[in-house]
Order: C-alpha cells, then structure tokens, then sequence
C-alpha cells in the first residue's frame, strides 16, 4: 500500500520547522546519523525542530512524517533522472518527466523506472538457467544420491534421494529485481504506481533481505546472456541502497528509510563521463590518478595522504605525437554567482604542477550553471612567475546531457598549451 504519511516539503539548501510531536526518538537517531554524513542539518528550535536540506534531494520515510526534499539548485526537476540515467549509463526511462508530475518526486520516478526496465524483461521473458535441486522422489530423476539413499534410507528404495537441474526463472539476476520491486512498493505514494508494481513484482521471484540482494548485484558478471538485465540491476541498486550507486554515488539512505541521492557526487559521476565522452573523439582516454600517478604527502604526523583529481585525461597535443595530462575537478557550487574559491585555487594548483608540465601548469573546475554554458581563465601568478592557469567551465544543466559533452569538445582546445614534455 502507498504510503499515506502527512508530507514535509523543501528544497535543497532550504529548511523546514518540525513540531516536537511529529519526530520520534528512532527519527531522531535516523537524523542525526545523516547530519553526521553531511546531508543535513538539524537543531533544535523554540517550536521543535528546524530541520535544513544540504545538498540532497528525495524522499525521507520517517515515522510520522515523510520529508520530500527536492532539487533546486543545478539540476531542475524535470532534468534530474535525464542526468542521473547519463552518469549511470543506463538508457533514459520514460519515468524521466517532470518532478512535479509524482506526488513523491523522486523516489516515485526511480520506482517508476524500474518497474519499465521489468515490464520490459517480463515481455521479452525473464531469463532462466539450471539451478540444483535435492529432493526425495518415488522415481529416478537426474542422478542418485548414493550417500543420502545409503545414510537415509538405508538400503530402502521406495524413495529415492535424487540430485536435479532443471532450467528455472529462480535465480539471482531475477530475484535481485524481485526484492527491489518490494521495496519500491514502501516508498511510493502513488495508487497506480503501487498496483503496478505490485502486480510485477508477484511476477519475479524473492531473495529475502536488501541486503542478501546488493550482496548478489556485487558479485554480478554481465555476460551476452544476462546484459539485458543491467539497466533493471542499475535502478535496483540505487532503490536498495537507499539512493547510492556502488562506486559511482554515495550511499546516505541505508539508515534513513528512504530514497535520497548527494547532489555533489552525481555532479562528480556526470563531469566524469561528460569529459570522457568529449575527450574520446579527439583519441583523449581517463588515465588513473591513484597509485603510481598519485600525488601523495610523506613525512608528516600520521598516514601518508593522497591529492586525486576527479578525473585525469591523457589528450593527443594537436599537431604534435605526443600527450599531455589535465587535471579535471567537478565543483557543485554556484560558480556562476561568485568566484572561486581560495581552497579551490590551491587544490587546483596542486593538480597542475603534479600533472602538467613545468612551463604550462593547466586544470579545469567544471560546475553546473542552469540555463547557458559559460567558460572564463584565471592566471595565477606571482611577482616572479606565473602559477599556472585554472579554466572554470559553466554547464547548462537545463539542455541534454549530449549536448553538453558535444560543448566540451571545444572547451578543450583552450585548456591545452603550446608543445611540452610528453605525458609518461
């Protein structure tokens, strides 16, 4: 049944008065282990509690209330699943409508999605594979159990223990999407929303626990007889994990009864592949920024610390035969209403003399910026040189995702420098 809890609404970086009676003390628990990953903020007020949004959007299933937090910063509404289907590379649903057209926003929307990528499957046939089976039968079927007929039976054969395989629909690429369509059902506030589901999920077998479920999607190896499936294990996991993506999002929602995505690391995830697919036609390629190419600080008080890019690209130098590195940061603040900030500076600074060569020190910042793209340069510099050159790009989070990558292309020709040192 959907859920029927009165409704708290605010945006992202906005906050929300909560009477002393509408959080329990499990809420408050719940609260304070999300205020502790930096998703929001509580407090105490003269009526309650105030409660503010960080950069977070979803829905939050407490007790008494359910808190629908709603994207109102970079990307909007009815873009948000368009670019959440890109960073995850999985094929854009038709669930990708505004977010206002779902009372639940967007928890209703990744349910919706998911129930699509099943529907799909079920039309073209869930996929069935030879699962092992004991049982006792009055007949020979599949291959004797010699040690449980000699043990068990002793001697008797008016029962045989047999061992069998028999092609079932009975395994885990199924029953993963079958425990996330029960749990899709909890989050839902939608009555035709939850019939569906529900109706498809009696389709699909169960495999008990969320947790017994993400345990199977980790160990998943996509082969040609079960590549179908991913797109539906892609929204499966996000729904169980309560809004993260295994080594792409965070996870923030496991404890929280809820479905809730971190803005920052969705924007990392989309920067990711943005610059990726920019730098691919012009022979560019993601290099790793950890171990042997890690920037790393030794000899201070503790463990040895890591500066890492977000992304590092090797790209072709135009009309030379050799490749150069640059450095590239996704940045989700308003870069397009103030400048950047000292922090970001230096961490920028450090990429580019550990990455670029010594007499053209380039890195990039990209942030969103709704409604135009923008591009401007800042020189760093001293009184005896010049520091290096940071080139700050604005994108516009209100056009397709393709037509942002297609714009980096030629942002990239004013990031690259006159001939260096090759890249190793």
């Amino acid at each position: 049944m959907p859920d029927r809890r009165p409704e708290v609404r605010l945006g992202e970086y906005e906050s929300a008065e909560l009477g002393p009676d509408q959080l329990t003390a499990r809420d408050l628990d719940r609260l304070n282990a999300l205020q502790a990953r930096g998703c929001l903020t509580l407090i105490t007020a003269r009526a309650g509690w105030r409660l503010k949004a960080e950069a977070t959007v979803g829905v939050l299933a407490l007790d008494r209330v359910r808190l629908l937090i709603e994207p109102k910063f970079a990307i909007p509404g009815e873009q948000l699943m368009t670019w959440l289907a890109y960073a995850l590379h999985t094929p854009v649903p038709t669930a990708a409508r505004r977010w206002s057209t779902a009372p639940d926003g967007y928890a209703d929307l990744v349910a919706a999605a998911l129930l699509e990528e099943c529907e799909k499957l079920l039309r073209e046939g869930l996929r069935r594979d030879y699962v092992r089976h004991q049982s006792l039968e009055p007949v020979l079927r599949g291959r004797l159990d010699v040690a449980a007929q000699a043990t068990r039976r002793f001697g008797q054969l008016d029962q045989l223990h047999v061992r069998t395989f028999d092609r079932e629909a009975d395994i885990w690429d199924n029953r993963v999407l079958g425990t996330a369509l029960k749990a899709a059902l909890g989050l839902t506030t939608d009555s035709r929303l939850a019939r569906s589901l529900h109706g498809v999920a009696d389709a699909f077998p169960d495999s008990g626990t969320p947790a017994t479920a993400l345990r199977a999607l980790e160990r998943t190896q996509y082969t040609r007889l079960n590549a179908r499936y991913r797109p539906a294990h892609t929204w499966a996991r996000l729904l169980l994990r309560g809004g993260g993506v295994s080594d792409l999002l965070t996870d923030h929602g496991t404890t929280a009864g809820g479905l809730l995505l971190a803005m920052p690391a969705l924007w990392e995830a989309v920067v990711r592949r943005l610059a990726t697919d920019a730098a691919t036609p012009h022979g560019g390629r993601p290099v790793p920024s950890n171990g042997g190419t890690g920037i790393t600080v030794r000899g201070d008080l503790g463990s040895t610390s890591t500066f890492r890019p977000d992304l590092l690209l090797n790209l072709p130098h135009p009309g030379m035969d050799h490749h150069t590195l640059l450095p590239i940061d996704a940045k989700y603040k308003r870069y397009d209403r103030h400048g950047v900030s000292a922090g970001d500076i230096h961490q920028l600074l450090t990429y580019s003399a550990g990455y670029t060569p010594a007499e053209a020190p380039s890195a990039v910042i990209v942030h969103p910026q709704p409604g135009g793209y923008a591009r401007r340069t800042l020189r760093i510099g001293s009184p005896q040189r010049g520091l290096g050159v940071i080139h700050v790009l604005g994108i516009d989070t209100h056009a397709p995702p393709e037509r942002a990558s297609a714009w980096m292309r030629t942002a990239y020709n004013a990031a690259q420098q006159p001939p260096c040192r090759p890249a190793r």
